[in-house]
């Protein structure tokens, strides 16, 4: 008996008027993808896909936005999100060959904190001038300074000795500027402290504090610099001291503000998270001419910045010429039962860094470090990454906790209960942004 299916033994002639109508679908079909191909190579505004219901936006565009964002904008009304993405451009290099980090044969980023009052701290709380009352604990009462102490130390090699005057050669001529919220503002202040040692005090000068605070060294020619963008793209946060709304809006499609001071810096530094963890952003798009908003959740619109941010890196930054890092996430220490099961509490009274290795708490959120690590994948050699985030991990006794100045009045009932009002973002000095900058010298 035949195996042969018994639909291949009859071939049946199909009528000229289907063979007509194949020929038209066909016809069509090629017409659609020949339109989208040359939708989707102009380099103006907006591009659809026939997959997604996104439209894309190029960013950064010179004749942007008419008004510029500042803490009294509003938004005249606000409606969803209506999907738009960013399309920023391709910087022509093969994703993940990033430039140190991924070619160096030892992972510095992984390791263990070894207990070093030999060594450490690099320079006395007391000794710097600029120490901010945000992060002198020891000034402000924290009597225990072991959180001083602690040196990083990864497995399999060492990181380079610090050396602050081999680091202001290297300086010499040029503008270090870090940029992004309070926390890289630690990191520069802790920075500052680390060089500001062995430059005279009257060859040396720091601006008042603005948006951009400049701290100068007269006899290497340099600057060490911070820009205050929490959010990287324009926002109505970008008052250096103003900046607590109730309305977090933001231009999820233009850096051009900031890119204007940070653009002429030869070593730039950014870092952008906790800012985007504080509930929805409201966009403002430069397109928009009647004040209508859209509501994206932190995420999303932290995504949109990135791709405003790296579209920036990829067309601007030639690598021989200005060197690029990243910071990433800064971890949070809310919860204790997250380091000891069934405690209730924070970072108050902790004085030792947790010893579990790869300890991972709620205060640093994977999918973020995913999206960050996506987009910093495509920019290749153009950005250098300081993974901060685990070794930060480990620190639940770095944090000022209520061991720093409140410009706001603590009620009795906070008083009462210190960990109501503890600090568990921030991080004392000198501690652990000492550390990351360490990495960055490392890698510089």
């Amino acid at each position: 008996m035949s195996m042969t299916p018994r639909w291949s033994r009859k071939k049946p002639h199909f009528p000229l008027l289907a063979v007509l109508l194949l020929v038209f679908i066909a016809c069509s079909i090629l017409y659609n993808e020949f339109s989208i191909q040359q939708i989707d190579e102009s380099p103006d505004h907006v591009t659809r896909s026939q997959q997604t219901s996104f439209t894309y936006v190029k960013p950064n565009l010179p004749k942007g936005a008419s008004e510029v964002l500042d803490r009294f904008s509003s938004c005249n009304s606000t409606r969803s999100y209506s999907g738009k993405k960013i399309r920023w451009v391709d910087p022509d290099a093969e994703p993940g060959r990033r430039r140190s980090i991924n070619q160096e044969s030892c992972d510095v980023f992984s390791g263990k904190w070894v207990f070093d009052n030999q060594s450490y701290p690099l320079y006395k709380e007391s000794d710097c001038p600029y120490m901010s009352d945000q992060l002198a604990c020891h000034k402000h009462g924290r009597s225990d300074l072991r959180y001083q102490y602690w040196r990083w130390q990864p497995h399999n090699c060492n990181l380079k000795r610090w050396n602050v005057t081999e680091l202001w050669e290297k300086l010499r001529g040029k503008r270090l500027m870090f940029v992004g919220d309070s926390l890289n503002r630690g990191q520069w202040i802790s920075m500052v402290c680390l060089l500001q040692s062995v430059i005279p005090t009257n060859k040396r000068s720091m601006s008042p504090n603005a948006q951009l605070t400049i701290f100068r060294a007269e006899e290497y020619n340099a600057t060490v610099e911070f820009l205050w963008a929490p959010l990287l793209v324009e926002s109505n946060s970008d008052d250096p001291v103003n900046h607590r709304l109730a309305e977090r809006i933001i231009r999820p499609d233009s850096v051009l503000k900031h890119s204007s001071q940070w653009e002429h810096a030869d070593i730039l530094v950014f870092n952008s998270y906790l800012w985007w963890r504080q509930g929805p952003v409201k966009l403002l798009w430069s397109a928009e001419e009647n004040g209508a908003c859209e509501e994206l959740d932190g995420l999303g619109a932290m995504e949109l910045a990135m791709g405003a941010w790296a579209d920036w890196v990829a067309s601007k930054v030639i690598p021989l010429k200005k060197h690029v890092f990243f910071v990433t996430m800064s971890p949070t220490h809310f919860w204790s039962h997250e380091w000891e099961p069934r405690s209730e509490g924070n970072c108050y009274n902790q004085m030792t860094p947790i010893n579990l290795e790869g300890y991972w708490g709620s205060g640093s959120d994977l999918p973020t470090m995913r999206m960050v690590d996506n987009v910093l994948s495509r920019l290749g050699s153009k950005v250098s990454v300081i993974n901060i985030t685990q070794l930060s991990e480990y620190r639940k006794d770095g944090h000022p906790s209520i061991y720093r100045k409140f410009w706001e009045t603590l009620s009795p009932k906070q008083l009462a209960n210190p960990a109501s009002y503890s600090d568990c973002i921030h991080w004392c000095l000198p501690g652990v942004p000492d550390v990351w900058n360490e990495l960055l010298f490392h890698f510089l």
